[in-house]
């Protein structure tokens, strides 16, 4: 029977880049995180979408 490892922490928001993609790490409500792989293409569109409604 594998070990249960307990939880430490959701985490801030991460985004690192991997040799051909970009990973996201958001954390969610409730626990845990949502871990996304984009392309560079992908992540400009993102960028686009978000920026439109950000309000700085």
């Amino acid at each position: 029977m594998a070990a249960m490892k307990p939880r430490t922490g959701d985490g801030p928001l991460e985004v690192v880049e991997e040799s051909r993609s970009i990973i996201m790490r958001v954390p969610l409500e409730g626990g845990g995180r949502l871990v996304v792989e984009i392309s560079a293409d992908e992540a400009a569109e993102l960028r686009d979408a978000l920026a439109g409604v950000a309000k700085s």
